[in-house]
C-alpha cells in the first residue's frame, strides 16, 4: 500500500491522528475530525455576518432569512415576484423549498423570526443561533459525508492507501478555511450545492450514472453556480453512453435513463410552480436566476474582466450584448480542453482535475462573477489533496491561500478580520506549511526543540517555488499597506485593486498548470499513474 502520511510528516494534523494508525476501523478518528470541524465552524459562527447592523438592505444573512419569510407566508405563485427591490428570491427552486422548510421549522420555535414584512432586519441572538445551526446541519448532512466518501474511494481503488491516510486527507480538506468562513461567517448554504455535486462525483466513480445525474441536477437546482461543473458531467456521461465499457458500443438505454432522470428531477421541482402559478413561472425563475442586466461584473473580483478593466474600460468601449458575446466566447474556449479530455479519455482519476479546470475557466472568463464564486473551483481543487504527490499538494495549498486572500475585501467589509487570519493560520499550521518557522529559528540559533520539518511546503520546481514565495510576499505587503497606509484620494480602492490583480495572476497561473497536469496525465499510462 502507498503511504500518504509521509507527505504530512511532522505536521500537527499527522501528529493528532497517527495514534489511530493501528486501528482496524478508523471510525473514532473520523468522528474526532468531524467534531473538531464542527467546533471550528461554530466558533466562526459566533462572530459577525454579512450585512450585520447595516440597514436598509443588510446582507446575505437577511436575504436567507427573508426568503424563509416570503416562502412561508406567500403562495408559491408569488415567490419569485414579491418585492424584487429588496431581497427578491433569485436562487433556483430547491433553495426556495429549503427556505420554506427552514422557515416552517423556525416558526415552530418563534413565529416572529419570519413574520411577513415586520421581521425585516431582525438580528436577535436566538434567530442568529437558529440560522447558524441550520448551516451546520446542512454541511454535516451533505458536504462532510461526501468528502469522506470521495476520499475513501480514492484511497481504496485508485491510490491504494491506508485508512489512516484517508482520514488525514479528509481532515485536510475539511479544515480548509474558504468554505468555513463563507458559510459560517458571511453566511450562506454553499455546502449544500457543493456537497450534492461531490456526491454526484462519488456516484460517477461507482458507475451509478442515474443517481449521479439526479444528485447533480439537485446541486444546480439549489444554486445555479453549480452549472460551472455541467460540461464535465455532461461529457463524462455522454462518453459513458458512447463508449460503454459493458457493451463496447453506443448504449442507448443508458442515455435514455440518464435523460429521464434529469427531466423528472427538474420536472418535480418545477411542477408546483406551473400548477399553482401558470406557464409564466419558469420564465420568471430563469430571469431571477441569471441577472445579465447587472453587467459584466458587479463588484471587484479576481477574474479576467475585472483585472484587465484597469487598462481596458470594457463598459465604456462595448455594449452589454457585445460583452456577453465576448464573455461567452472566452468561457467556451476556456472549458474546451477539459471537456474534450473527459469525453475522449474517460478516466475516473481525471474527474476532479477536469472539474477544477472547467470551473476555474468559468470563474476567470464568465459573465457576472462574484468573489464567493471561487468556491466552485475551490471544491474540486481541494480534492486533489488525494494525489500522492507532494508537489500537487503544495500547489493546492497555495491555491487555497490565494482563494482566501482574494475574498479579503468582502470579509473585511463583513468585519470577519479575526476569523480570516485565525483560519488562515490554523489551516496552514495543521498542514505543516508553517514548519519553515522552525528552520528560521534554528538558523538564528534560538533554542528550539529539534523536530523534523513537515512536508510539503514548496514544490520542487524552482519556478513554482519562486511564484509562490513572491505571491505570499506581495499579499503580505498589501495587507500591511491596507492596515497602515491611507490610499491616495485619487485612488481610494488601490489596495483592493492590488488584491484583484495579484489574485487573478495566481489563479490564471494555477489554471494553466492544472491544464498542463491534465495533459501529462492523459499521456501517461493509467497503470503508471497508480504506482507513482
Amino acid at each position: 500500500m502507498a503511504r500518504i502520511v509521509s507527505l504530512f510528516k511532522s505536521s500537527p494534523l499527522n501528529d493528532f491522528l497517527i495514534p489511530f494508525r493501528k486501528a482496524q476501523n478508523q471510525w473514532v478518528a473520523r468522528y474526532i475530525i468531524i467534531v473538531f470541524a464542527l467546533i471550528v465552524r461554530s466558533a466562526v459562527g459566533i462572530g459577525p455576518y454579512s450585512g450585520e447592523a447595516t440597514p436598509p438592505m443588510y446582507g446575505d444573512f437577511e436575504a436567507q432569512r427573508h426568503w424563509m419569510e416570503i416562502t412561508n407566508h406567500l403562495p408559491i405563485s408569488e415567490w419569485y415576484f414579491y418585492d424584487l427591490q429588496y431581497w427578491g428570491l433569485d436562487y433556483p427552486p430547491l433553495t426556495a423549498y429549503h427556505s420554506w422548510l427552514m422557515g416552517k421549522l423556525g416558526s415552530f420555535i418563534d413565529p416572529s423570526w419570519f413574520a411577513l414584512n415586520t421581521s425585516r432586519g431582525l438580528e436577535t441572538a436566538d434567530l442568529k443561533s437558529y440560522l447558524r445551526i441550520t448551516a451546520l446541519i446542512a454541511e454535516l448532512a451533505i458536504y462532510i459525508p461526501a468528502v469522506q466518501m470521495f476520499t475513501r474511494w480514492m484511497g481504496r481503488y485508485y491510490r491504494k492507501v491506508t485508512t489512516i491516510d484517508q482520514t488525514i486527507i479528509s481532515a485536510a480538506i475539511l479544515y480548509q478555511p474558504v468554505l468555513i468562513i463563507i458559510d459560517h461567517g458571511h453566511f450562506q448554504y454553499n455546502s449544500v450545492m457543493l456537497g450534492l455535486s461531490l456526491l454526484a462525483v462519488v456516484h460517477l466513480l461507482y458507475d451509478n450514472y442515474c443517481l449521479a445525474a439526479i444528485l447533480y441536477v439537485l446541486s444546480f437546482s439549489f444554486k445555479q453556480m453549480g452549472l460551472y461543473y455541467a460540461p464535465i458531467f455532461f461529457f463524462y456521461m455522454l462518453s459513458a453512453c458512447t463508449w460503454s465499457s459493458d457493451t463496447h458500443s453506443f448504449d442507448l438505454q443508458r442515455l435514455i435513463s440518464i435523460g429521464l432522470c434529469v427531466i423528472v428531477t427538474l420536472g418535480v421541482q418545477i411542477a408546483p410552480f406551473l400548477i399553482f402559478g401558470g406557464l409564466g413561472q419558469p420564465q420568471q425563475i430563469l430571469i431571477r436566476m441569471f441577472p445579465f442586466d447587472r453587467g459584466l461584473f458587479e463588484d471587484k473580483v479576481a477574474n479576467f474582466w475585472c483585472a484587465t478593466n484597469i487598462v481596458i474600460k470594457y463598459k465604456k468601449l462595448f455594449t452589454s450584448e457585445q460583452l456577453k458575446a465576448m464573455s461567452l466566447a472566452l468561457t467556451l474556449l476556456g472549458i474546451l480542453p477539459s471537456s474534450l479530455v473527459i469525453f475522449f479519455n474517460r478516466r475516473k482519476e481525471l474527474i476532479a482535475w477536469c472539474l477544477a479546470s472547467c470551473s476555474m475557466a468559468f470563474y476567470l472568463f464568465s459573465f457576472q462573477v462574484h468573489e464567493k464564486t471561487i468556491l466552485l473551483p475551490w471544491m474540486p481543487i481541494v480534492l486533489l489533496l488525494n494525489e500522492v504527490d507532494p508537489d500537487v499538494i503544495s500547489m493546492v495549498c497555495w491555491f487555497c491561500n490565494v482563494a482566501l486572500f482574494s475574498m479579503w475585501p468582502l470579509l473585511k467589509r463583513d468585519n470577519l478580520i479575526i476569523q480570516y487570519f485565525v483560519l488562515g493560520v490554523l489551516s496552514n499550521w495543521l498542514m505543516g506549511n508553517l514548519s519553515w518557522i522552525r528552520r528560521f529559528l534554528r538558523m538564528i540559533k534560538l533554542p528550539v526543540k529539534y523536530r523534523d520539518l513537515a512536508t510539503p511546503v514548496l514544490p520542487h520546481n524552482w519556478f513554482w517555488s519562486l511564484v509562490i514565495v513572491t505571491s505570499y510576499l506581495a499579499a503580505s505587503a498589501l495587507h500591511i499597506a491596507d492596515a497602515f497606509v491611507q490610499p491616495p484620494r485619487s485612488l481610494p480602492h488601490i489596495w483592493i485593486i492590488g488584491n484583484v490583480v495579484l489574485s487573478f495572476g495566481c489563479f490564471m497561473l494555477f489554471w494553466l498548470w492544472c491544464n498542463y497536469k491534465i495533459f501529462v496525465m492523459c499521456t501517461t499510462p493509467e497503470s503508471k499513474l497508480k504506482t507513482n
